[in-house]
């Protein structure tokens, strides 16, 4: 019988990606999304996959949006932690809401849906919990002070939730993408992109998004129970961790 793998943010960009390579690897595949409609009933029409809809930053949301996923697709055996957003500002200009809408997303999405699955995994003595961190997290990024605190604790999240659940099979990692070819990246200025950010890579490009993907299917793996407690740096060489 296949796994069920639930994405969270998974009807576009790198979720997008995720959700697809899951598919293709024998996973039963269900894709969260927090609001672009016609985004998600392109992605179902052109995948297959069902979507689901509700806000990752609300707890009581999460629960209602499981308990679905579960009902109609299965119970969840692997949860990629993808969905996030920015809301870019220096400190001394960002507002409170600026500040708390992207550390409850991004960072309280991950305790509103792990708490969801984890005692059903490790009921099962089998979980796969895959959190999508960044770059960002690990280094710092002038005017992301919200999103590289979130995606910072991202790891230490994953950290402790690997040594809670080792011993019950469930594996806990974080991914840490650099700068991927998705919508977000295709809005910064060319001239930016080119003078600024593509110097920094060594590779000399962007990643792609099937790349975060492969790592994914990788970590969700029955046969990766080794990995736990990981951070996986995927930047082309940007930063070293």
């Amino acid at each position: 019988m296949s796994r069920v793998a639930l994405v969270t943010g998974g009807t576009r960009g790198i979720g997008a990606a995720i959700a697809k390579a899951m598919q293709a690897a024998g996973y039963k595949v269900a894709a969260n999304y927090a609001g672009n409609d016609e985004a998600a009933q392109k992605f179902k029409a052109e995948t297959g996959i069902p979507v689901f809809k509700w806000d990752v930053s609300s707890f009581e949301a999460c629960a209602e949006g499981v308990k679905q996923v579960e009902a109609e697709v299965g119970p969840v055996d692997v949860l990629i932690n993808n969905a996030g957003i920015t809301r870019d500002s220096q400190l001394h200009r960002m507002k409170p809401e600026q500040w708390t809408a992207v550390i409850n997303t991004n960072l309280g999405s991950l305790f509103n849906m792990s708490r969801q699955v984890i005692e059903g995994m490790r009921a099962r003595k089998f979980g796969r919990i895959v959190n999508i961190s960044s770059i960002n997290g690990q280094k710092g990024q002038f005017g992301q002070t919200n999103y590289s605190a979130a995606k910072a604790g991202e790891i230490g999240f994953t950290k402790a939730l690997a040594q809670e659940s080792a011993r019950s099979g469930v594996t806990v990692n974080a991914i840490c993408p650099g700068y991927i070819n998705t919508e977000m990246v295709q809005a910064v200025p060319k001239e930016v992109l080119e003078k600024s950010i593509l110097p920094l890579i060594p590779i000399g490009r962007l990643g792609e998004p099937e790349e975060i993907a492969r790592c994914v299917v990788f970590l969700a793996a029955d046969e990766s129970g080794l990995m736990t407690g990981a951070t996986l740096s995927a930047n082309g060489g940007q930063y070293f961790a």
